[in-house]
């Protein structure tokens, strides 16, 4: 049987960072924004410049200034998102993996061979980790990146699910990486892993 794990995760928790841990501790594929991105335009035939050019929309009901730093404040183009989520069903239908990010834990919420993850930490922690990995970027900025990124997820999560974001409802297990660090919070996703 198939063993899909999503990971949602707050912007510097370190959700990209256990998700490729679990995914090489297992020996499953790792799929990011990046992969999924480029696995819905080659099944949609979607080119680059249309991906931009959708990316400058911003549904009306979306009421913040657009933004390079976080992918999340360029909305999709509904097509997009139907692409995304039929690249991400054709991946968890094909194989076992690991799925970081883009709302796995909805768009395979009928699945029962997977686990939905959440990845979260305080504020000011992600902060100082996100600032131990770019030390040329002044800590105010970094603060105002994670600030931003963490806006621009919940608007994305409401707009395209109806769900709230990072709601601990929605998944199966959710980790503080803040209390519990990166090793054991991957050691703990590997645990859970093993009972579904």
């Amino acid at each position: 049987m198939r063993k899909i794990i999503t990971i949602g995760r707050e912007f510097g928790a370190g959700g990209g960072e256990i998700g490729k841990r679990v995914a090489q501790e297992l020996g499953l594929p790792y799929y990011d924004k990046d992969i999924i991105l480029k696995t819905a335009m080659a099944n949609r035939k979607l080119n680059p410049e249309q991906v931009l050019k959708w990316d400058e929309k911003v549904p009306s009901s979306f009421g913040f200034a657009q933004s390079l730093f976080d992918f999340y404040n360029r909305p999709l183009d509904e097509e997009l998102w139907r692409a995304q989520k039929e690249a991400i069903r054709g991946l968890a239908n094909k194989e076992s993996c690991v799925i970081v990010g883009r709302n796995g834990d909805y768009i395979l919420r009928e699945f029962d061979h997977c686990l939905n993850v959440f990845i979260h930490a305080g504020f000011q922690w992600r902060v100082r980790r996100m600032s131990g990995m770019m030390p040329d970027t002044p800590k105010e900025q970094v603060a105002a990146d994670v600030k931003a990124a963490d806006k621009a997820r919940k608007r994305y999560c409401a707009y395209y699910t109806g769900k709230t974001y990072g709601d601990s409802r929605n998944f199966d297990l959710t980790l503080n990486t803040e209390k519990l660090g990166i090793e054991r919070a991957v050691k703990l996703v590997l645990m859970a892993a093993e009972e579904i």
